[in-house]
């Protein structure tokens, strides 16, 4: 069964290849590329799972994490965090934040579909 997946993503390239990766392995994806609207598009999307970028212009990716944890309608949707971060300690932030799961860039298409089945 086709599950729903929220991409907020600003780099048209990677918003491209996540959502061509979950429509290819049966998704809908629901592409966001402006961080402002993330939270407004995943109340009216009801997602399954919300794959994000941590650098967003606007808003901060973690603090966009702390949000939809802190609300009551989408705290409960799983949050995976793609991101070129790779300093020490970043992950361990991204986790706190509320994120469930953690993908570096450049992305293994194996580990990413593996993250994503297993949070769906």
């Amino acid at each position: 069964m086709a599950k729903r997946v929220l991409v907020v993503e600003d780099n048209e390239l990677n918003l491209k290849l996540f959502c061509d990766l979950l429509r290819a392995h049966d998704h809908e994806a629901e592409p966001v590329r402006d961080g402002r609207e993330a939270v407004d598009r995943a109340r009216a999307f009801s997602p399954d799972l919300i794959i994000m970028d941590i650098q967003l212009p606007y808003v901060s990716g973690l603090d966009l994490i702390r949000t939809i944890k802190a609300d009551d309608a989408l705290k409960r949707i799983p949050v995976m965090a793609v991101t070129a971060y790779a300093a020490h300690g970043d992950e361990e932030r991204i986790r706190e934040a509320g994120a469930e799961a953690y993908v570096s860039k450049p992305i293994s298409v194996m580990k990413f579909i593996g993250e994503v089945s297993g949070l769906l």
